[in-house]
């Protein structure tokens, strides 16, 4: 089956195992210590990985398309922000009381803002199982109408990068009006249960955080399934060689359809269960410069390789963690200067030097000691 090939390569085994430990172990050193043990993993961190590892899931599905099919998104954001507004959309319709005939209670700035009845587009979101289908639906259908009408055209290179990022960026203009209904500028927040389950507490937090930690298992090994599969193969062809790979008879817009409504997809499923575990989403979220830190992290790690874009997404989010606590204003100046560290010293990223290492360490274990 073409799902069990990833489990065949060493790389997605060791992967794998890594995640699982990583998760495992904090989880135990948050439940099994006491909060004076210098081990001891606070809730603040669990919340704090957990949103690196939706960042690493995020990154995943743009080194799918960058790295195999060629196609330099910067409008990832959307996608990811996409799914967080539908999971921001059944966690506010999970506030108060229900009213009379089962209509809910407006959110908090409908009712600032004078509304009358929640609009159409939010209903069905008190369902968990709609909120959960609309992750995937909502950013997996811009996907398609955007990669539609742009691989059918066989837009490429950096006009393909641009129009990418002008979606995102009229998105962000859109969610910004307050008559979209969305909640403007402040976007969506104060959320309190998610399937029942206090969002405050210390159980709900690590469940959450266990809970990316499968997302991205799963998403990974997903990617690994189709890289590795025939379509993987047409994948980089036509990256390769777009021209030859049409002179085949292969459909190379269909083929960069599917793998880009995919990525969208889990670009969705990252930014669903990034939400809960901030607390916020807002439509900064569909900000030009946070698709464009999205291609750092991936740039960094390394390029088609999947667990490259994974490296990346930590390293970064962490530097981030520590330079907007300890200089604040610097940030950008270090995230240009990793993104010319990664261009002109590591061109093929982290994982490339990793694999460069291993080539070599497999060299001298073949070579001959002469007597």
């Amino acid at each position: 089956m073409w799902l069990s090939r990833p489990f065949n390569e060493r790389s997605t085994r060791l992967f794998l195992l890594i995640l699982v430990l990583a998760v495992t172990l904090v989880t135990i050193l948050h439940l099994a210590l006491p909060p004076e043990n210098p081990l001891y993993v606070s809730g603040y961190t669990v919340g704090l990985l957990g949103k690196y590892l939706c960042y690493a899931l995020l990154a995943v599905a743009v080194d799918l398309v960058w790295g195999y099919l060629g196609i330099l998104s910067l409008g990832h954001g959307a996608f990811f922000a996409l799914g967080g507004y539908a999971m921001g959309m059944y966690l506010m319709r999970q506030i108060g009381d229900r009213g009379t005939y089962g209509d809910p209670v407006l959110p908090d700035f409908m009712v600032f803002l004078n509304w009358e009845s929640l609009p159409w587009y939010w209903h069905g979101f008190d369902m968990a199982w709609f909120a959960f289908l609309m992750v995937l639906l909502a950013p997996g259908a811009l996907a398609l109408v955007f990669g539609y009408l742009a691989f059918r055209s066989r837009v490429t290179g950096v006009y393909l990068s641009i129009i990418t990022q002008a979606m995102t960026f009229a998105l962000m203009l859109a969610f910004f009006r307050n008559e979209m209904g969305f909640g403007g500028n402040n976007g969506l927040t104060d959320f309190y249960d998610i399937l029942g389950f206090d969002l405050r507490s210390g159980a709900t937090r690590l469940g959450l955080f266990i809970a990316s930690g499968v997302a991205l298992a799963l998403g990974y090994v997903l990617c690994r399934a189709i890289v590795a599969s025939k379509l993987g193969r047409v994948c980089v062809a036509s990256r390769d060689a777009e021209a030859r790979t049409r002179f085949l008879g292969y459909r190379v817009e269909r083929v960069q359809l599917f793998v880009f409504v995919v990525s969208a997809m889990l670009a969705g499923v990252a930014g669903a269960l990034y939400v809960p575990q901030v607390g916020i989403i807002n439509p900064s979220e569909f900000e030009p410069l946070f698709s464009i830190e999205i291609v750092v992290w991936v740039a960094l790690g390394g390029r088609a390789t999947l667990y490259g874009a994974v490296i990346g997404a930590i390293l970064v989010n962490y530097a981030k963690t520590v330079f907007t606590g300890v200089m604040p204003d610097a940030w950008l100046f270090a995230l240009g200067g990793l993104f010319v560290v990664s261009t002109v010293l590591l061109p093929k990223g982290i994982a490339g030097v990793l694999a460069y290492r291993r080539k070599q360490r497999n060299e001298s274990d073949t070579t001959e000691v002469p007597a």
